[in-house]
């Protein structure tokens, strides 16, 4: 799964990495070491543009809330648990289908967080203890240090209790689409730990290299099955691993030192 990321990265850098044709300068987001559902975030998409005559997509950098909510949904209550869509079934789901056909985006990231329960504490668990498990947090990246694009739907949603010209009147939301974690090794593995992401959490954010990014911002592309095949995951041996602090797993918590790569697990959450 992915359900927290972090994302440093500015509008200029992004800018240059996906050849970004169009950003408002009042959208920018400060760097992110921490980024939880619900927050703002960046997302790069091909879209025309509003009000101009000329139909043709034009790359844009837009800032969307993390957390999709239908187009035909009465509420927007639901965005927390809509995060994610599972790569199997986001081309059948309700829910995204209608954006996986037209609203696709991608996400920058610089890496992903994820969470492994330590074998000890697993141990316990087997053993029926009534003890709350440790986890260790582990920072996933792209070994090269490039970005991490994750694969994402963004959609609109109309708040009809606001009046049209209200500036909270429509709702721009995306999901990272996650797929099965690989069970290659890992570019880098930490002397002490897991070796395949695997071994960390079942899933992981689907990472499009650069090959894939104008396929997959295409609107016009809309066929299921054509874009089914844009889901397969990455090449293997592209990413690394490493523990940090366990600061990370409050989300009031942001700062570069999130980022900190740690000797080994901290004490009590051995792999």
């Amino acid at each position: 799964m992915c359900g927290r990321y972090a994302a440093s990265r500015g509008p200029e850098d992004l800018a240059g990495i996906f050849e970004i044709e169009k950003w408002e300068p009042e959208e920018t987001l400060a760097p992110d070491y921490n980024v939880a559902p619900t927050k703002e975030v960046y997302a790069v998409l091909d879209r025309p543009l509003k009000d101009v005559e000329d139909p043709k997509p034009v790359r844009q950098l837009r800032k969307l809330k993390w957390g999709l909510v239908p187009s035909w949904s009465k509420t927007p209550e639901g965005a927390a648990r809509m995060i994610n869509a599972r790569a199997e079934t986001v081309h059948e789901k309700p829910s995204y289908r209608r954006a996986f056909a037209t609203r696709r985006c991608i996400i920058p990231a610089d890496g992903y967080y994820e969470w492994v329960t330590s074998k000890q504490e697993r141990d316990l668990e087997v053993e029926g203890r009534k003890k709350r498990p440790r986890k260790q947090p582990y920072f996933v990246l792209p070994a090269d240090g490039s970005v991490f694009a994750m694969a994402g739907l963004y959609e609109f949603w109309r708040d009809k209790t606001l009046p049209d010209d209200h500036p909270q009147a429509w709702w721009v939301t995306c999901s990272v689409i996650t797929t099965e974690a690989e069970q290659s090794p890992l570019a880098v593995s930490p002397a002490e730990g897991p070796h395949t992401l695997a071994e960390i959490h079942p899933r992981m954010p689907l990472m499009l290299t650069p090959d894939r990014w104008d396929s997959w911002l295409d609107p016009s592309r809309t066929d299921h099955d054509d874009l089914r095949s844009l889901l397969a995951a990455p090449p293997e041996g592209l990413m690394r691993a490493y523990p940090v602090t366990t600061a990370v797993s409050n989300v009031r918590n942001n700062g570069a030192e999130l980022l900190k790569e740690l000797e080994g697990p901290v004490e009590g959450t051995l792999f």
